[in-house]
């Protein structure tokens, strides 16, 4: 069922409510999503982007009920990814020459993806298409926000942004709108997909949004891939993306562990105590990393300016759950953040060091040399981490 955006601009996508994991097992989306599709009808039909591939069936059933297929004059791929692009095979069945407009780089990805050699028109930022009434489709090069074949497209007149990946959220919502969805959920979905998805690219992201800035175009919705289109103030969500993109950070200091037998559990629980005490104002959390989800974890890390991971020795190193999370933290490449080990052994004690060693190769700063406290803490070694936590909250 299509639900008009603006004028002639309708949405033509899917709600997934039962999504639960995204990008194979890596992404958690505890809200479901949507893959939102666009539909342009002024005196050229225009379809921008498309669904994921176990919603093609049904996605084409639906358009062919909206329009003749045969009407669609253009089809837009603002991005390859298969939850963008999944329904194209499907479609181009019935529209085998209708051409598809897209950077290089995504020919190479849908070439490789689906083994078709479709009607590809390659563009590059500042193109322009015609679509009729005065009205232009602009295309703009988001190389690397997420993928090297990322591109937003611009509608002018209508002032509408059809944006990609960029400010999107995995939120299932059949309400479309930013102003007609719970502000907080909105925001955690929006900064836990910026978080996991985007901090890589920090630095690329700070230009691009620059360069989309100082175009200094008319915008009135930013449509987004995924979750709610910004009609009020949509403006809001990139004045976001510009403070999340310069190495964002609260003031909050977060605890991560595992434990064998809850030692170094009672280490970080006392270790946030000597924080709170130090630093009445900071913002304490604590979470068992074998009891939260990773991507939940990873925007926390984000938001704060000090993590504490701690881990009992096993095997002359760390539980392979804290050796995991750490390798994630890399691949986020986060920047201007502290890091402390901490850990329980019985013999041998090298986890706090080996945690130090990975964060900093992980981009953080580490405080001191971490803490050691063998077996179970007694009351001595719960005044250290107390201490410890103290240590932490100075800095």
């Amino acid at each position: 069922m299509r639900k008009n955006v603006k004028n002639n601009v309708s949405w033509v996508g899917k709600v997934d409510w039962e999504l639960q994991k995204f990008h194979g097992d890596e992404y958690s989306t505890h809200k479901g999503s949507t893959y939102n599709s666009y539909l342009v009808e002024e005196e050229k039909t225009v379809l921008i982007d498309t669904v994921w591939e176990p919603f093609a069936k049904e996605y084409v059933e639906n358009l062919m009920k909206e329009i003749d297929l045969n009407k669609i004059d253009y089809i837009i791929v603002n991005h390859g990814e298969v939850d963008h692009s999944g329904a194209l095979p499907e479609l181009m069945k019935h529209i085998p020459d209708t051409p598809i407009y897209c950077t290089k780089k995504a020919v190479d990805s849908l070439k490789g993806q689906y083994h078709k050699d479709w009607n590809f028109n390659v563009v590059n930022t500042g193109d322009k298409l015609d679509i009729g009434n005065g009205k232009e489709l602009i295309f703009v090069e988001m190389k690397m926000l997420h993928w090297p074949d990322s591109m937003a497209t611009y509608m002018t007149e209508d002032n509408i942004l059809f944006s990609n990946d960029a400010f999107g959220q995995h939120y299932a919502t059949e309400m479309l709108f930013n102003d007609l969805v719970d502000q907080c959920d909105l925001y955690q979905e929006a900064i836990k997909y910026f978080a996991n998805i985007l901090t890589p690219f920090n630095a690329i992201l700070r230009k691009k949004l620059d360069e989309v800035i100082s175009l200094n175009l008319p915008i009135d919705i930013i449509a987004t891939s995924h979750g709610v289109i910004w009609r009020d103030n949509p403006m809001q969500i990139v004045e976001k993306y510009v403070e999340w993109a310069k190495d964002y950070q609260e003031n909050q200091i977060t605890i991560i562990y595992d434990t064998m037998w809850n030692g170094t559990k009672e280490l970080a629980e006392r270790i946030a105590e000597g924080i709170a005490i130090e630093d009445k104002e900071v913002v304490v959390k604590i979470f068992n990393l074998a009891k939260s989800d990773m991507n939940d974890l990873i925007t926390e890390v984000f938001k704060s300016k000090t993590v504490a991971v701690g881990s009992p020795t096993i095997g002359s190193s760390v539980l392979h759950s804290i050796a995991g999370f750490i390798h994630y933290v890399k691949s986020m490449k986060f920047k201007n953040k502290k890091a402390a080990g901490f850990g329980c052994y019985g013999w041998s004690g090298e986890s706090p060091s080996v945690i130090n060693e990975r964060m900093k190769e992980a981009g953080f700063e580490i405080i001191g040399e971490g803490l050691r406290n063998k077996w179970n803490p007694d009351k001595d070694s719960k005044e250290a981490a107390v201490q410890f936590g103290r240590e932490i909250a100075k800095g």
